[in-house]
């Protein structure tokens, strides 16, 4: 049994992490700035023990990661900006090495790696380049896009009124995964760490068009869904950061191989984007008010 601490357990990739890790039978140290939120509760109520953490009080994060034996580590630059993001993951990153911890799990996001000029990608890859220096035996897993971002937020609010509106033409085919599936994986990695320490690996479940998308949401929604490509100009209204992340889906791609990662790791379970559909409560979501109101 290992003791592992999960950073942005109230989160969804951090969540599905400890989830995963307490479903396993290992003890899980959930850290988060908010140990008394309903998110933490529920993680509570699973048999995690949460702690108080912040990335910019490094006392909070010795005292969190002392005692562990590995940990699962997630930045995120929304609600802040990419250089907080990358100063916090040097802190987590350093924080972890003083710890003398066995093993850092870091979760970046697929081709980070690859120059791609995306902010929100260049930033993970900053905090991905600080590990492999750290002196700690290091994993980074690389998500292609959230499958669970089709569920809230602009994406939902167009799927009321019969719209699935991605920043995407129809044709143009993006790999996707849960945090379901990602939890899975990073809990994997985490209890074979001589498997897999040293690697960086791009992961996916499946790889859909829009087109494809609309369908597949219309069928679990039961309502007709129809395709509609939003430019990016609009998007660079809202946020250079995520239209540079839909040029580069449009004109690059994300090229995981999901079909491999399912024949080496079944363990996981992938879904697909089919099962992940099905799976959500459309009729709450759906009743929920706008995000933009």
């Amino acid at each position: 049994m290992l003791t592992i601490a999960v950073t942005g357990a109230t989160g969804a990739q951090g969540g599905a992490t400890a989830r995963a890790l307490l479903t396993a039978g290992h003890r899980v140290r959930a850290l988060t700035r908010h140990p008394a939120s309903p998110a933490a509760e529920a993680l509570r109520g699973l048999g995690a023990e949460v702690r108080h953490a912040d990335f910019d009080d490094r006392p909070s994060l010795a005292a969190a990661l002392t005692g562990a034996d590995s940990l699962f580590a997630v930045t995120t630059p929304f609600g802040t900006d990419t250089a907080t993001e990358v100063r916090q993951g040097k802190a987590l990153v350093d924080a972890a090495a003083e710890a003398r911890l066995g093993h850092i799990v870091f979760t970046s996001a697929a081709h980070a790696d690859r120059g791609t000029g995306i902010p929100h990608y260049e930033s993970k890859h900053l905090v991905e380049q600080n590990l492999r220096t750290a002196g700690v035996p290091w994993t980074v897993i690389a998500p292609a896009a959230f499958m669970d971002n089709y569920a809230s937020g602009w994406t939902l609010d167009g799927l009321r009124d019969g719209t699935f509106a991605w920043p995407m033409p129809a044709d143009r085919p993006l790999t996707l995964i849960p945090a379901s599936d990602i939890g899975a994986f990073a809990a994997l990695v985490l209890q074979r760490r001589d498997e897999f320490t040293g690697r960086r690996i791009d992961i996916a479940s499946d790889e859909r068009t829009p087109g494809q998308m609309a369908e597949i949401l219309a069928a679990a929604i039961g309502r007709p869904i129809a395709h509609q490509e939003v430019p990016l100009a609009y998007v660079r209204t809202r946020s250079a950061d995520l239209a540079a992340m839909f040029e580069y889906f449009t004109t690059v791609g994300l090229d995981v191989d999901a079909t491999a990662l399912r024949r080496d790791y079944p363990e996981v379970n992938w879904h697909s984007f089919t099962d992940w559909a099905v799976a959500q409560d459309w009729p709450a979501l759906l009743s929920m008010a706008p995000a933009h109101q």
